[in-house]
């Protein structure tokens, strides 16, 4: 019986640490390890195989080992990109890599009398069709699928995947409530299977008209956010599907790198000196050798300040502890003192997201892409662009004209299908 992979949201140089690098790419070599054993015909990626358009060659490089691997066993690997790994007007690494033969960009079409054509790519060993969408930043892919000519793309026979990289509304969980999205209705209806990627949870779901729906999360971690949900027991993989003339069989298969400890701490109605004295007691006798450390310290502090904690020192001792990497988080952390200034939220991101949303309706703009939820997405997506840091043996120069042009890439409105 035939069978297919379907991976998603690799992230591959998403992490600067170089432990959390290592584990980014082992999860990946493990999952391609496994589609060779199985014996898949051909593996979908469906988009952020890498974290940015150009990544780190180094990262790159051990990628294409692997991918090569595959390759070399005849088993095709077909991908789209993601949010991440697009570039409006620069060539992406996967574009190389698609012009190197290594996989298959299989986003192909045009625009004709105002609705876009998409082509087919049938996969040669099991007749299987392939059809699908990029993403592109701040969730602008969404006019493609409005002018989508779905209507083709139902009438074609055979066994047909559609695979995307964008959010769906019926789908999206609570803690990406605020993230742009699509309906369920922007999909042709009559597929097999539907190949998402974007969300970083693991979701199997299906509607009528529609066949198996399915995003499989993160491999391993893109955000802080990935790495708590991992220790609070959320499994990672990818999937492997087998078919006939549809759908038979649909198995998820973890992919476990590490262990992790998740440790919450509520500092609530106590003063910085007792949650220094506490967080170091409690620390002391958790069991952390070899996991990676998630530390979430939360709550309003009865006095003190938060920085008269010594995060530091905390961090030492868990390293000297044999922690494989430590995060901690106390972003829901806050002092009595500075109450007007408290910004709930997990993580950085989910803050300044929050301070985004809240302060765009204050700005005047005729550009109607500027306004509302896009125009705080757009913001949110060029101040991570202007914060990159300089990579190593990277000059100031070469700096500042790759984060100028990332910019200028994010703030670049117009695009051209491709």
């Amino acid at each position: 019986m035939p069978k297919f992979a379907h991976i998603s949201d690799c992230h591959l140089g998403a992490h600067r640490d170089p432990i959390l690098q290592k584990l980014e790419l082992e999860a990946f070599d493990k999952a391609l390890t496994k589609c060779i054993e199985e014996e898949v015909d051909f593996i979908i990626i469906s988009g952020d195989l890498f974290h940015s358009n150009i990544p780190d060659m180094g990262v790159v490089n051990l990628a294409v080992k692997k991918m090569r691997e595959v390759r070399d066993k005849g088993i095709p690997i077909y991908v789209i990109y993601g949010s991440h790994d697009y570039s409006p007007n620069k060539t992406s690494i996967v574009d190389i890599l698609d012009s190197a033969g290594l996989f298959n960009k299989i986003v192909k079409g045009k625009v004709e009398n105002g609705k876009l054509k998409l082509e087919f790519t049938q996969d040669p060993k099991t007749n299987a069709k392939l059809v699908g969408i990029s993403a592109r930043k701040i969730g602008i892919e969404e006019k493609y699928f409005e002018i989508l000519d779905r209507t083709s793309l139902e009438k074609e026979e055979g066994f047909k995947i559609f695979v995307f990289h964008s959010a769906l509304t019926e789908f999206k969980p609570d803690f990406l409530a605020r993230m742009a999205s699509i309906p369920i209705s922007y999909l042709p209806k009559g597929f097999d299977y539907y190949a998402g990627g974007h969300i970083h949870k693991r979701i199997e779901e299906s509607l009528p008209g529609y066949g198996r729906i399915v995003y499989p999360g993160p491999l391993f971690a893109g955000y802080p956010r990935d790495l708590e949900q991992s220790a609070r027991g959320e499994k990672r993989g990818f999937y492997i599907v087998s078919f006939n003339e549809k759908v038979e069989k649909v198995e998820f298969i973890e992919i476990k790198i590490c262990d992790y400890l998740f440790f919450d701490y509520d500092a609530s109605n106590k003063n910085s000196s007792l949650v220094q004295r506490e967080l170091i007691q409690k620390i002391k006798d958790l069991d952390v050798k070899d996991k990676i450390v998630l530390l979430r310290v939360k709550g309003e502090l009865s006095g003190g300040k938060t920085s008269d904690i010594n995060f530091s020192q905390i961090r030492k001792i868990l390293m000297e502890k044999g922690a494989l990497h430590i995060n901690i988080n106390r972003f829901g952390l806050t002092s009595r003192e500075y109450t007007s200034l408290k910004v709930m939220g997990e993580d950085i991101h989910e803050i300044e997201s929050k301070l985004l949303k809240e302060s765009i309706g204050t700005v005047k703009v005729s550009i109607d892409s500027l306004k509302g939820e896009k125009g705080a997405h757009l913001a949110f997506e060029l101040l991570n662009a202007l914060r990159q840091e300089q990579k190593p043996n990277e000059s100031k120069k070469d700096y500042e004209e790759r984060v100028l042009t990332q910019a200028i890439e994010v703030l670049k409105l117009t695009e051209v299908f491709e």
